[in-house]
């Protein structure tokens, strides 16, 4: 198991719970976030998937409207066997982008979600940042 190392963090993550969806192997499945952000997001499940391992992605929220598409990579995972009440298992990803102007407007929709969410003053409090958008 490879530790997550949150100084290794470009973002600060929400505590939100999503529905995700994903292909791996042949096998449409459906689990939950833990966390996101602008950089990734960890899913809890109990069939994480190797490091290393390229996923596709789909976010339905009710206040998205069209879903958010994008892909991952896994970059740690707590298998199983070595979970915890505070430490489920499951996978943290690290999303990649296509291009700059991709990741932009990917992070965009994430701040959204993440603003519509938390409300202004709890995403502010959070993400050490204003909060612009919508919520």
């Amino acid at each position: 198991m490879s530790q997550p190392q949150s100084e290794r963090r470009e973002s600060r993550r929400a505590p939100i719970q999503l529905l995700i969806e994903y292909d791996r192997l042949n096998a449409f499945l459906s689990d939950y976030t833990h966390n996101i952000s602008r950089g990734g997001m960890f899913i809890r499940t109990a069939q994480p998937s190797d490091v290393g391992t390229v996923l596709c992605f789909t976010i339905r929220a009710p206040a998205l409207g069209e879903p958010i598409e994008l892909r991952g990579v896994v970059r740690w995972v707590v298998e199983p066997g070595q979970a915890s009440k505070h430490r489920p298992a499951g996978m943290g990803i690290a999303f990649v982008y296509d291009s700059p102007d991709h990741k932009g407007a990917l992070e965009a929709r994430l701040d959204g979600l993440m603003l519509e969410s938390l409300g202004p003053e709890a995403f502010q409090k959070l993400m050490r940042r204003p909060a612009r958008g919508r919520a």
